[in-house]
């Protein structure tokens, strides 16, 4: 049966629909937090306790989404945020999300636990618009060498920059995927990682045991500094939470920071990504770009990470509720939703584009 996208009005409509079509594991894979979810809650209600004090009488008659993204054009301030294994919510899994993004006129930050290669995806991308973006996001697991090579891999596919997770030196514990066992299903493959003899994810009980191989807990500052210096591509620091790190991984040559908590997958209890926004805006001084994920479900959230100094965020689990429901055509209904929703929150706000969103419409 034909879905009619026309009728999802927003991307609650997509996690409602998506909720009920995927099968328990993904399903729960996909929606859970780490522990009690507590962090994953508080990703989006913290977004919505923040008012905006909109201005009247502005001309906003003539008005643009469009936006600068580490450099680069994009059609709003918006990237999809990196989420593994998405050939358990559709069939084309990360092709249907290359294309959805190149269209779209947003960058795709490609999950190193993708079921698709990163040259298959650059293939379809650059179909749809020459111009489009890839980034790869990367672990430091305990194979370097296989680092260095994904990182190779990726810059010869053409992709524009390295985020590197810091957040995880061991998989936080999430309960929903021990209780359905977890794991990678047969007949898919973590296509980057895996090698002939070694693990592959199709064992375990919940991510802790299927994954666990992929990341690596002695992980500190050195590596990141071994890794800038294996690639001329940019690095961005995904998962800093502390103002601290994200001056001290700038002054460490970052090029970007991106403010996460893993979507509450990681550490329960800590904060959302908006109250740590502020602070890192502030340590980091404009050096480099702030990007931030995390509860981001509306225009009007997307408006209020730009006045709190981000220049743009990235949204994950939509794109995944978007694929479930109708493979690319989701996805695009899910991201042009969100830019119609921000093309009208700036109008209401007295905002003729992006860069009017500045720190005054959050204050009296």
């Amino acid at each position: 049966m034909t879905t009619d996208l026309a009728t999802f009005l927003n991307l609650d409509d997509f996690e409602r629909h998506a909720l009920e079509v995927l099968p328990a594991m993904p399903r729960d894979y996909y929606r859970s937090g780490a522990w009690a979810e507590t962090t994953l809650r508080e990703n989006r209600a913290a977004w919505e306790r923040l008012r905006i004090w909109y201005r009247v009488m502005r001309d906003v008659s003539a008005r643009t989404t469009a936006a600068t993204v580490l450099g680069g054009p994009a059609a709003m301030p918006l990237c999809v945020a990196p989420t593994a294994l998405q050939k358990m919510a559709h069939p084309d899994g990360e092709l249907a999300t290359a294309r959805a993004s190149a269209r779209a006129g947003v960058p795709m930050i490609v999950s190193s636990l993708s079921t698709t290669t990163i040259e298959d995806i650059r293939t379809v991308a650059t179909a749809v618009d020459p111009a489009a973006r890839t980034w790869m996001q990367m672990y430091i697991g305990r194979d370097r060498g296989m680092v260095r090579a994904l990182a190779q891999r990726a810059q010869a596919a053409g992709c524009d920059a390295l985020v590197l997770t810091v957040d995880t030196p061991v998989w936080g514990i999430r309960e929903r995927d021990i209780r359905n066992h977890f794991r990678v299903p047969e007949g898919l493959r973590i296509v980057h990682l895996e090698r002939p003899g070694g693990p592959t994810g199709h064992t375990g009980s919940g991510i802790q045991e299927a994954l666990s191989w992929t990341i690596d807990a002695s992980l500190t500052w050195k590596d990141f500094e071994w890794l800038r210096d294996s690639t001329p591509l940019p690095v961005i620091l995904k998962g800093v939470c502390r103002p601290e790190d994200a001056k001290r991984g700038v002054e460490l040559g970052a090029k970007g920071i991106l403010v996460s908590n893993h979507g509450g997958r990681q550490l329960d209890g800590s904060p959302a990504t908006v109250e740590v926004l502020p602070h890192c805006v502030e340590a980091v001084g404009g050096r480099v770009p702030i990007l931030v994920d995390g509860g981001v479900r509306r225009g009007t959230d997307v408006l209020r990470a730009l006045a709190l100094g981000a220049q743009a965020v990235c949204i994950g689990r939509p794109v995944l509720w978007g694929l479930a429901t109708a493979g690319e055509q989701g996805i695009e209904r899910v991201l042009g939703i969100l830019k119609q929703e921000l093309d009208v929150t700036l109008a209401l706000a007295g905002c003729a584009g992006v860069a009017d969103a500045t720190a005054d419409l959050l204050a009296p």
